[in-house]
């Protein structure tokens, strides 16, 4: 490994160390858990994408691989510590372990422009013909210990002396390859799989019921290994609740029911209440009851199906994204669970900086949630239009707005 590149990566993880062992980070623990809990009525915000590859702090001075994403880390955290919302800067850097068998057996490509650029991209799914089910296998848990333990041991001689290097050893079914919509929407094409549910029913149901046991055991047999640890717990904000031990790096042997859980349904966003019901939910329960607490959804409007929901015992967390409509979703769930309330980005700071509409937006929707158990999280942030301070004055504005209202 080259000395400059090593010099730059130790650099930033003494400032990395420094900020993430900061008395404020166990505060916002303290709040989180609190939040997660029904203990606490204010809102924190948590600020979950920034546009960071257009930040000029982006750019990466190291050549390595194995360097350049440690990099890369350091730097995105460092600079969001600017921000000022409750996102939690944990005092580890996670190396995830390599698997060697992953996927369902057959291969989905995915292609972006011809021009190269990012953006939307076509899947071109395997499950063309309903006889192409047979050519699935179900993903085992199964670790390349060779190549972990390599990447393992050049982090921690790297940076362990610094700063503690976790090892994630969890299952390769984990967020959203573990939610059965995301996969199938890819192996079987969304248009497809929604005619299947009139056309091809007990087929579909066949595939649904293939997926989730695949799923569940592939989870199952990483636990039975002592695979999973605490910092496994997932539920798309900072994962603490008075009823969950507090992730800690490198404990591993944990159970799921210790840990939170997390499923959405992108892919079924224009699929009825019943309809989701019955070819999906009834198979993601199943996964998700094996888990201490959920949460449920990302980017699709859950409005309509918030009853449908209420079938997951362990359900505490509900997404209501930019689509669904804020009144009718709080009408429904109440203080019952904790909505992560989540704007429109494009609203809030995606396309110039209107400080009018962003409290206009904010005041309307939190006069709504006021009295319930909610968080406003802003994601899916794809531009700021290179401004590195718009997400900083958004959260001041956010503040005031929260500090009028609440």
């Amino acid at each position: 490994m080259d000395i400059k590149d090593r010099n730059i990566i130790r650099d930033l993880a003494k400032q990395y160390s420094e900020l993430s062992n900061s008395p404020v980070e166990n505060k916002k623990r303290d709040l989180w858990c609190a939040k997660n809990s029904f203990k606490l009525i204010d809102p924190l915000i948590y600020i979950r994408a920034f546009a960071w590859h257009e930040m000029p702090a982006a750019q990466l001075e190291t050549v390595d691989p194995l360097c350049r994403r440690v990099e890369n880390f350091f730097r995105s955290e460092l600079f969001r510590a600017s921000f000022d919302d409750d996102y939690i800067f944990e005092p580890w850097y996670t190396v995830n372990c390599s698997y060697i068998n992953t996927g369902w057996g057959v291969e989905y490509k995915s292609s972006y422009a011809d021009d190269g650029t990012a953006g939307a991209c076509k899947f071109d799914y395997p499950i063309k013909d309903l006889s192409d089910f047979n050519k699935m296998r179900p993903p085992v848990h199964e670790i390349d210990e060779v190549k972990t333990k390599e990447t393992f041991e050049r982090t921690r001689e790297l940076i362990g002396d610094i700063l503690t290097v976790n090892l994630n050893r969890g299952p390769c079914c984990h967020e959203w390859t573990a939610d059965i919509s995301c996969d199938l929407g890819k192996l079987r094409g969304m248009e497809n799989f929604m005619l299947d549910m009139y056309d091809n029913p007990e087929w579909l149901h066949g595939m649904l019921d293939f997926m989730s046991k695949g799923i569940q055991e592939n989870q199952a047999k990483a636990e039975e290994n002592g695979d999973i640890g605490l910092t496994f717990s997932y539920n798309q904000a900072m994962a603490y609740a008075e009823e969950l031990q507090y992730m800690v790096p490198n404990i591993n042997g944990v159970k799921r029911s210790e840990l939170w859980g997390f499923a959405a349904a992108q892919e079924y966003a224009l699929v009825s209440p019943e309809m989701h019901d019955e070819f999906l939910f009834q198979y993601q329960i199943p996964i998700l009851k094996n888990f201490g607490l959920v949460a449920y959804g990302c980017c699709e409007d859950l409005s309509n199906k918030i009853d449908m929901l209420r079938q997951l015992p362990n359900l505490r967390r509900i997404a209501v994204s930019p689509f669904a409509d804020v009144r009718k979703c709080v009408e429904q769930i109440g203080t019952d669970y904790i909505i992560s309330y989540r704007p429109s980005p494009a609203d809030m700071v995606s396309y110039g900086f209107d400080e009018g509409r962003i409290r206009k937006i904010l005041k309307r929707d939190l006069e709504i949630l006021k009295g319930t158990y909610f968080d406003i999280t802003l994601k899916d942030v794809e531009t700021v239009e290179k401004d590195p301070v718009r997400i900083q004055k958004w959260v001041s504005v956010c503040k005031e707005v929260i500090s009028e209202v609440c």
